[in-house]
């Protein structure tokens, strides 16, 4: 018989964005109840690296980086192309700086800057060359959840959970990994960094203020009222659990929806995104729910068609459980280029991966086709030797199997598929730009952010990510389209609540994360854009639902 039928409010998801909004409206006095999809909680962000970005935050000062207001909304608004609401965006900054306070005082996130992380269009107006604005947590010993530990999902694509993100060649300018007895010691209270300590921090918070966590119950709808204007009001969930049970869960004062974007429900991805989303690497139970249930009480949408586009690669089977992979520093290194099927280079590939979006969706009017996909990342033997390659695969002489290998390019062309002639001539010429120092034709190399990754031990120069390919054998990886999530949903006001058609509050109803309608639009701000409005968006819904009755 399932216990707790009524809580103040009622938090739909495990995230960031969840256990941010479940943490604030129980310290600010109400009663609160999270249930999660999946049997495990933590989201998508339990496996991410824990970055987040937060400009104006109130710890850039100790770093030495100067921030304001008005700088950071310039920044944010030079990339929205004027698609985004300044109101919101400006809502976000200052809830931003609000939320670092609250959280390290409160719940123990303990937040520092990730020393230099640039923004990721950091020539742009407002823009921060030299970081301050990408934050992240340090280790946290999982011990203290007690039974709650083994109930954090893990996540695929770490193998190491005991580094923080400085410890890593993503992380810091040159890494500094620690010893073999540094990780045996951290082992032993079972210490993790990235989007464990993050998701571990938040969740022992919750649980210290009396929050209900409930894994396994999936919500069907919302339960609704009519408001005394005649409007609707929400006031309850009703869910099925893992068992097949259906119960009806009342919200004294609101529902927070916080369950993740869409990413794995085909019909939703055809109906909405402006292109196609083959590989998404978040949790497979973020299918929309939160989505349909908004529709459903009448909920305005916004940002449909946008997500937060990364190129991947598939594995084999057994790599890891989703057999497949970001491919982030991999494309960014020396010696390396991506190519599409006309052998051609087509973009910048040391761009930030959500700028990708553009590249794929690029059509081939003529073909009738996209012009990008399929692509692949081309490497040479020196890179296999320095760096490895995408996945869990360290530097070395020998490929995997798996990998298409050729001893000339014309032979590795022929292997894939693609013109040779046209093949060879990009290399030739990308070997000859790199001889000059530049990329004229996608500018790679020039902005902080390519030069931030690349070669570790190169960071800041040109050279750390320009280089030729000029040693046999040569590589070849096949990269799609995939996403960390979507980044559509309902729209909401500067408080977090859901509007509707006609740009009222839908009473009782707040969204956060993936699940909203981005106050970013198509942009990515830098390092931790997409954990940053997720958490500050929970911050504002769950602050205004235990302080608001249901009817606005």
């Amino acid at each position: 018989m399932f216990v707790g039928s009524s809580f103040d409010v009622v938090i739909l998801g495990s995230g960031a964005a969840g256990l941010t909004a479940a943490f604030t409206a129980a310290v600010s006095g109400a009663r609160v109840g999270v249930f999660e999809k999946a049997d495990k909680v933590g989201g998508t962000a339990a496996w991410s690296g824990g970055n987040v970005w937060v400009p104006n935050n109130p710890l850039m000062g100790a770093a030495g980086v100067a921030d304001s207001e008005e700088e950071s909304v310039e920044y944010i608004m030079s990339l929205s192309r004027g698609l985004l609401d300044e109101d919101l965006v400006r809502a976000f900054v200052v809830a931003g700086r609000e939320m670092v306070t609250f959280l390290d005082a409160e719940a123990g996130t303990e937040f520092y800057v990730a020393e230099g992380f640039p923004d990721y269009h950091a020539e742009h107006p407002g823009g921060k060359a030299g970081g301050g604005r990408t934050l992240e947590t340090p280790l946290f010993a999982f011990d203290a959840l007690g039974e709650w530990a083994s109930r954090v999902t893990p996540g695929p694509y770490f193998a190491n959970l005991h580094l923080v993100q400085c410890e890593t060649p993503i992380g810091a300018a040159v890494p500094r990994p620690p010893s073999d007895a540094e990780i045996a010691r951290r082992r032993e209270r079972d210490e993790r960094g990235r989007g464990q300590s993050l998701v571990g921090r938040l969740l022992a918070a919750c649980l210290g203020a009396g929050v209900e966590v409930f894994p396994g119950m999936r919500a069907r709808r919302l339960v609704t009222a009519s408001a005394p204007d005649g409007r609707v009001a929400v006031t309850g969930v009703h869910f099925e659990s893992a068992g097949g049970e259906h119960v009806e869960v009342t919200a004294g004062s609101g529902v927070v929806l916080a369950t993740g974007g869409f990413e794995w429900n085909e019909e939703f991805k055809r109906a909405f995104l402006r292109g196609p989303l083959t590989h998404p690497v978040s949790m497979p139970t973020c299918e929309g729910d939160g989505l349909s249930m908004a529709m459903r009480v009448g909920a305005m949408l916004g940002n449909m068609r946008e997500a937060w586009w990364s190129p991947v690669a598939e594995l084999p089977d057994g790599v890891n459980e989703m057999n497949r992979v970001m491919v982030n520093a991999d494309r960014t290194r020396p010696r390396s280029i991506m190519v599409n099927r006309s052998g051609r280079r087509f973009t910048n590939e040391a761009a930030n991966y959500n700028a990708f979006g553009g590249a794929f969706h690029q059509e081939d009017v003529a073909a009738f086709r996209y012009a990008n996909l399929p692509c692949w990342l081309i490497f040479d033997q020196e890179y296999l030797r320095r760096y490895g390659t995408v996945g869990p695969w360290p530097p070395g002489e020998v490929a995997p199997e798996w990998m298409t290998r050729a001893d000339s390019v014309a032979e590795l062309a022929a292997a894939l598929g693609i013109p040779g002639e046209a093949l060879e001539r990009t290399v030739e010429r990308w070997n000859g730009q790199v001889a000059e120092g530049c990329d004229p034709d996608f500018h790679r190399g020039e902005s902080a952010h390519d030069r931030w990754w690349g070669d570790p031990h190169l960071k800041g120069a040109v050279e750390g990510t320009l280089g030729p390919l000029t040693e046999a054998p040569f590589y070849a990886v096949r990269l799609e389209s995939g996403a960390l999530g979507t980044k559509g949903g309902p729209k909401v006001d500067k408080h977090g609540r859901v509007v509707d058609l006609d740009g009222g509050v839908i009473g009782g109803l707040f969204a956060a994360g993936n699940v909203m309608a981005s106050p970013f639009g198509m942009t990515y701000g830098g390092a931790g854009g997409t954990l940053a409005p997720a958490m500050v968006f929970g911050y504002l819904a769950g602050r205004h639902a235990a302080s608001r009755p249901v009817h606005p």
